[in-house]
């Protein structure tokens, strides 16, 4: 029987899992960015990935160049207690656009996106030139495409599920708009989106300063940078999502809210 599971593809001979792997990534990606076919060797060069024999998770890594700093897909994929397909981490980066160093400090310590440490200076131009929390560079907008791909790879290892980590409140929110519902933190997200509209225990807590803008009432980024910030008085944990491939939950948790 093929693997169904991270750890099952993990023992396959390296070839056969690149192969396996590689069904993550949009054609449309391959397209925009002129790279050539999934099985040429070209590719293959800029096609990282980190998959240890024994161990339950897959990073990956797709370059446009070969010493570009940045990758413009980026997946971190683990299994479940049960054997499901558990989404840590998925970046899509446009490398045309600007850098903004959220993900390290200037001594060059890692900041795992501005929830270990916070490069502040970088985080306050990110803001700026309207970025969301965690983003290093703006995206490339093709989400669409991604997901599409990313079920055709579940189906192909005879899942008709997978879970998602949001890392920020916004991821959650769009997720939601791409079908994904919640396995925990549907009732965080709700009490979140009162906290925030009017008369919610949010709004006297913006106060204006960088990251807590008074517009982050009716706006998902701005509101995912003030929770990043803290206002809270807790970091954006404990929420975790699912898909059932092929179907939209229809989940909206921010009615009426602004990106």
């Amino acid at each position: 029987m093929p693997p169904s599971t991270i750890g099952g593809i993990n023992r396959l001979p390296e070839e056969e899992k690149r192969a396996i792997y590689s069904r993550v990534i949009p054609c449309e990606l391959l397209d925009r960015f002129n790279l050539p076919a999934l099985n040429s060797i070209r590719l293959q060069s800029m096609l990282k990935f980190d998959f240890e024999p024994g161990s339950t998770d897959v990073e990956m890594s797709l370059f446009h160049e070969l010493r570009f700093p940045d990758p413009i897909l980026y997946g971190h994929l683990t299994d479940t207690m049960n054997g499901q397909i558990h989404v840590l981490l998925y970046i899509l980066n446009d490398p045309d656009s600007p850098r903004f160093d959220v993900d390290r400090m200037p001594d060059g310590r890692k900041t795992r996106f501005g929830t270990l440490r916070r490069n502040l200076e970088a985080e306050k131009e990110a803001l700026e030139a309207g970025l969301a929390p965690g983003q290093v560079r703006s995206g490339l907008r093709m989400l669409s495409e991604a997901i599409l791909s990313f079920e055709k790879f579940i189906e192909s290892l005879g899942h008709d599920i997978y879970f998602v980590e949001p890392l920020y409140y916004h991821n959650a929110v769009i997720f939601e708009r791409y079908g994904l519902t919640y396995q925990m933190g549907r009732r965080r997200m709700e009490s979140y989106h009162a906290g925030f509209s009017e008369g919610g225990e949010i709004l006297p807590l913006l106060d204006g300063s960088t990251f807590r803008k008074p517009e982050a009432t009716n706006s998902i980024r701005l509101r995912s940078w003030a929770i990043h910030d803290g206002i809270l008085g807790e970091p954006f944990t404990n929420v975790t999502m699912y898909k059932r491939v092929g179907k939209s939950a229809g989940v909206n948790t921010t009615p009426g809210c602004d990106w």
